[in-house]
């Protein structure tokens, strides 16, 4: 049988570490841990598992600390996870079956669903799909110092029915990867590494620098389709954070050049009119983000856009139009998502104006 093993990286991962490790150990047939420098009772509990640890001086660059792991692997696939990653019994039985064929279907690299954001019941409201399993091949390596990833090669698989969950305890340092970035030299940037280093600057609340890379960023020819339409995304909120809604919807509209309008620009388009009041264009493009289906395209997805959200924001703007019935028609598609503190304030309110 083709054997798996998991190489992970990690540092002062004492909350989470267990958790990841008795979660999936029993799938593994080797387990390599690069250790970048962990001052807490990391290594202690790892002395409960059976796991090669490997120590590796922090050099600023997550792909070479991943790769060192990988180039220490003896087993015909690696697979990765972060310490902060669990995976479900359900999942894990999926990941067996498909490790009993791996021999059968031979593929470069699986991709599968990644599980990052929750809503308050604990249902995944937002996802992508990531490179996870691949062939030890030596040549299927990490790239870039932050936001690392390696670039899949035929034959390429997709399980969307098997899930990774990204569990965080804690939030890492804000700015640590907008440090890293700082330290690269810009002119060199790929076109994906611009795009990221944007994203870092935004969420460091840096805004004019980062509409700067993004707008740079977009005029690669060779940029990532799903990245430069996040890119548009990121762009009207910084144009908003800006007070300048016309340049916030028209980088919106610019999105739809690269590819269909995707239901989450659909429903940011429809926030602005609704900010707007012009409730009849926001209810259009609501709508419009209802007709869309989740297709895999490796860009990230927020479930609620293509659904529950739209529908909610329809209900409130059929409210303001003074058309209650409708708006408890789709406060009730609202409800049949998510039966929720908002679904129910809804529709007893709604009933209410009814009565009156």
């Amino acid at each position: 049988m083709v054997t798996l093993g998991l190489c992970m990286i990690v540092k002062n991962e004492e909350e989470v570490i267990e958790r990841c490790l008795n979660s999936c150990k029993e799938l593994f047939d080797e387990i390599i841990i690069v250790d970048t420098g962990s001052k807490d009772n990391t290594k202690n509990i790892l002395k409960n598992f059976e796991v090669k640890i490997l120590d590796f001086k922090w050099v600023n660059d997550f792909s070479k600390a991943r790769n060192y792991g990988i180039l220490n692997c003896g087993c015909d696939y690696f697979m990765w996870l972060d310490a902060d990653d669990v995976i479900t019994k359900e999942n894990l039985e999926k990941l067996k079956n498909l490790k009993e064929n791996l021999e059968k279907l031979n593929p470069n690299c699986v991709f599968i669903n990644y599980n990052t954001g929750y809503d308050e019941n604990g249902k995944v409201n937002f996802n992508f799909v990531r490179e996870r399993i691949l062939k030890n091949d030596k040549i299927n390596l990490f790239h870039d110092p932050v936001h690392e990833a390696i670039i899949p090669r035929e034959k390429i698989i997709y399980r969307e029915d098997i899930s990774i969950d990204h569990k965080k305890i804690k939030q890492s340092q804000k700015d640590r990867n907008l440090k890293i970035y700082e330290k690269q030299n810009k002119k060199n940037f790929t076109p994906r590494q611009m795009f990221y280093y944007a994203r870092e600057l935004y969420d460091n609340q840096k805004y004019k620098k980062s509409l700067f890379y993004f707008k740079k960023f977009l005029k690669q020819s060779d940029g990532f389709i799903e990245n430069k339409i996040e890119a548009c995304k990121n762009l009207s909120y910084i144009y908003r954070i800006l007070n300048d809604k016309f340049n916030a919807k028209k980088i919106l509209f610019e999105s739809f050049c690269f590819d269909t309008p995707r239901s989450e620009i659909l429903c940011e388009i429809g926030e602005i009119y609704f900010e707007e009041q012009d409730y009849i264009k926001a209810i259009y493009y609501y709508n419009l983000a209802t007709k869309n289906e989740i297709k895999n395209t490796l860009g990230f997805v927020k479930k609620d856009c293509y659904n529950y959200i739209p529908y909610l924001q329809m209900c409130v703007c059929y409210y303001y139009l003074n058309d209650i019935e409708k708006a408890i028609y789709y406060n009730e598609k609202a409800r049949q998502i998510k039966d929720n503190k908002i679904t129910k304030f809804n529709s007893e309110f709604l009933n209410s104006k009814v009565k009156d």
